[in-house]
């Protein structure tokens, strides 16, 4: 029968496994030697090759076997339609098979100090390389161009886009202002017993608003401020293209807020709100000196709040890390541009005393000069004398 298998190519390749073969080897272990001539060995090149007797536990002795076997000459390989690769299918076929490639390591949960660097290094230089104006496009089916092709109505402007994003951000930070000052004004009794309670409970809900930023996705002027420095301490964004990103991203954060004032008016929600008339105007009173260092406190922890978030890989870890800062600096007091385009003018249509003029100068320019120093140079500054370049110079 085994040696029949071989005068046939055609029935080794069809029915020959290697428990058949083992088998019929076990059959033929009455002999010891055995002489073939077939087809794929004619008599010209026939050898003879010995069949030890052996055990079916002797797989490895088998293999062995099966690869000492010989292979038919080319001119004989060419009159049996390859036979040859049938032999070669069937010893690739007894190989052990590779073992299987190892698992990818998880990502840490919680990156590093200068790890955390190198991302806003890269998150920054990735916001400051998108072209603005007519130079890039994206598609809206999810495509990136760079430069005019296709229809032009199915194209919008990168620049639109970021504005776009910048509005959605001062909308954001006020759906936050909008929850926490509706909660603080709710409670006259614990704000005249315990205002720090009071005030407590009110911030602890105000970082829905930088929780939306992050998650959601959406451009706020205070942690670009840190983001976009850091990419150009790095050698990453130039100095130019950071302060154009800044103009735009802070105009749209201004138009989003303004629209939410005109939106939450228009419900007659906050009617009622005193807290809101009496905030604006505490907060245009405050002396140029102390505006200042109080959106340069303000500002840092906002930053930290988000390099806290860029630290960690899922969303609990993310919303735990942002939380504490913007709570820490609502319930303080510091002075935040961005919140200030909502919370000022807001009072301001209640009834507040302000002018557009004094909320300019007295508040929002002051402010804003604050929270660029804490972005440039108390974090992306600081930590690029720690792990960047800066360090590298001193």
């Amino acid at each position: 029968m085994f040696a029949d298998c071989f005068r046939n190519p055609q029935n080794l390749h069809r029915s020959v496994s290697f428990g058949n073969m083992l088998t019929m080897l076990q059959r033929q272990t009455a002999t010891t030697a055995t002489r073939c001539y077939s087809p794929m060995m004619p008599s010209s090149t026939s050898q003879q090759f010995n069949l030890p007797r052996f055990s079916p536990g002797c797989h490895h002795g088998a293999r062995r076997q099966l690869r000492s076997w010989p292979v038919a000459s080319a001119s004989s390989t060419a009159s049996v339609n390859g036979s040859s690769a049938v032999h070669e299918q069937l010893v690739e076929s007894l190989a052990p098979s590779p073992a299987p490639a190892p698992a990818p390591a998880p990502a840490p949960a919680l990156l590093a100090p200068a790890a955390v660097y190198a991302a806003a290094v890269k998150g920054g230089a990735v916001k400051s390389q998108i072209r603005l104006g007519k130079q890039g496009y994206r598609v809206r089916h999810g495509g990136w161009l760079t430069g005019v092709s296709g229809d032009g109505a199915e194209l919008i402007s990168l620049r639109d886009q970021v504005f776009f994003l910048a509005i959605l951000a001062g909308v954001y930070v006020s759906f936050g202002g909008l929850l926490s000052f509706t909660l603080l004004n709710s409670m006259p009794g614990l704000m005249a017993t315990n205002p720090g309670l009071a005030k407590l409970l009110a911030a602890s809900v105000f970082p829905m608003g930088l929780a939306l930023i992050i998650i959601c996705g959406a451009e706020l002027f205070t942690g670009n401020t840190a983001l976009l420095a850091a990419a150009a301490y790095e050698g990453q964004a130039q100095w130019r293209d950071v302060l154009v990103r800044w103009a735009v991203v802070y105009a749209g954060n201004l138009v989003g807020s303004l629209g939410m004032v005109a939106a939450v008016f228009g419900t007659g929600l906050m009617a009622t709100n005193t807290v809101l008339p009496a905030l604006a105007v505490a907060k245009t009173s405050l002396p140029l000196g102390q505006a200042l260092v109080r959106s340069i406190l303000c500002n840092w922890l906002v930053c930290l709040a988000v390099w806290m978030a860029v630290a960690a890989n899922t969303l609990p870890g993310k919303l735990m890390g942002l939380w504490l800062p913007v709570t820490a600096f609502v319930a303080v007091g510091l002075e935040h541009s961005i919140a200030n385009m909502f919370v000022v003018p807001m009072g301001m249509a209640l009834g507040a005393p302000v002018s557009v003029a004094t909320f300019l100068t007295a508040n929002l320019i002051p402010v804003t000069l604050g929270n660029m120093i804490a972005g440039v140079v108390c974090t992306a500054g600081i930590y690029s004398l720690c792990y960047g370049r800066l360090g590298e110079r001193l």
